[in-house]
């Protein structure tokens, strides 16, 4: 993919807040007619790569294949590397959902496993034809408890050995569709538990016991959710011995505040929810992201090549989105709640 260590963000949002009215400034937030290019923004400011989730067929019209062409041909005339996660889903899959798409929804198994794999290798064909080759894929979202469920689900009760075999076989499907549009296509495979050895090495343990062909392990890491900085770096560390692959922490974020918004509620929102020694503001989420890229940079044998931001730039802009729920995400961002760049974004 790159030699050089991967400062990204996802900005899967920018598109609707675009198209909502939203936009983002580098300096004093004066007037809509000094807003900026927020892709210029970032890449002057350091980051090098962007991260774009595909839906399948998303009621709202956005981070469809029609919406990722557009977005993709912005990323590459910028000269930025782009990731593409494919959730194989129409909306947000996640350790709590990982629903089938609803033109999937009636396929038998050998069905939705040759379905997977023409959508997988259909979308990069599409983005091949433009110039716009992703540089990595992930197959699948969060895939901790298994994808296109319940076939491919894996977690509690389907936690068996057959299950495992469909899950596997699924993701197969989706490399096998990648890599027949680039056979040289860096693969990842993304988990949720970032500071959790025991069920990081589990689920890898089982891709490796089958012989998947992958290239980096991607990890979710939210302090809120997962643990302490310590808790990733010791989990970060074991894998890159035990596995030797890339690593890279695919999804993280941090509040430069805890004042919501009006209108607003925010996920992250009281002083209990915040790591310690890192307090909720642009000082402190400064820090925090500091220490948390020193974390990556210093895994064994150079295994740690990068992180993602997840959606630093989703301002509050609008009060409804399309992907049915409220934007909680405002305080997260590394731009304030009018669009303007926060000085943690020079990390």
């Amino acid at each position: 993919m790159t030699t050089t260590f991967i400062n990204g963000m996802d900005i899967s949002f920018l598109d609707e807040i675009e198209q909502g009215g939203g936009a983002y400034y580098s300096g004093a937030v004066e007037s809509v007619e000094n807003a900026e290019d927020l892709l210029y923004i970032l890449k002057d400011n350091g980051v090098n790569a962007i991260r774009l989730r595909i839906w399948n067929d998303p009621p709202g019209g956005f981070c469809n294949l029609e919406r990722t062409l557009i977005m993709a041909k912005r990323i590459k005339e910028a000269g930025l590397n782009f990731l593409l996660d494919f959730h194989y889903s129409d909306k947000w899959a996640d350790p709590a959902n990982q629903s089938k798409p609803k033109a999937w929804e009636n396929l038998d198994f050998t069905g939705l496993t040759s379905a997977v794999y023409e959508y997988t290798r259909e979308v990069l064909e599409f983005l091949q034809s433009q110039g716009t080759m992703p540089d990595m894929v992930q197959i699948g979202n969060e895939i901790t408890p298994g994808m296109l469920w319940n076939e491919g689900k894996v977690d509690g009760e389907w936690d068996t050995t057959d299950q495992w075999e469909q899950f596997i076989t699924l993701v197969q499907a989706g490399i096998a569709g990648a890599k027949a549009v680039a056979s040289d296509l860096s693969i990842m495979i993304h988990i949720d538990r970032g500071a959790d050895h025991p069920a990081s090495r589990n689920f890898y343990d089982r891709f490796f016991e089958h012989g998947v062909n992958f290239d980096v392990i991607g990890l979710s890491f939210y302090s809120w959710w997962h643990g302490t900085l310590d808790d990733l770096r010791s989990n970060l560390n074991e894998l890159a011995v035990r596995y030797n692959k890339d690593i890279i922490v695919v999804e993280t974020a941090y509040p430069w505040t805890l004042n919501a918004p009006e209108g607003f509620p925010l996920i992250v929102s009281e002083e209990k929810q915040l790591h310690e020694g890192y307090p909720a503001t642009v000082e402190g989420q400064t820090k925090y992201m500091k220490d948390f890229i020193s974390v990556i940079e210093n895994i064994p044998n150079g295994k740690g090549i990068g992180f993602y931001y997840w959606e630093p730039a989703w301002v509050p802009s609008q009060k409804e989105w399309s992907v049915g729920h409220e934007n909680g995400w405002s305080n997260l961002t590394l731009f304030d709640f009018a669009g303007g760049k926060l000085d943690s974004l020079e990390f």
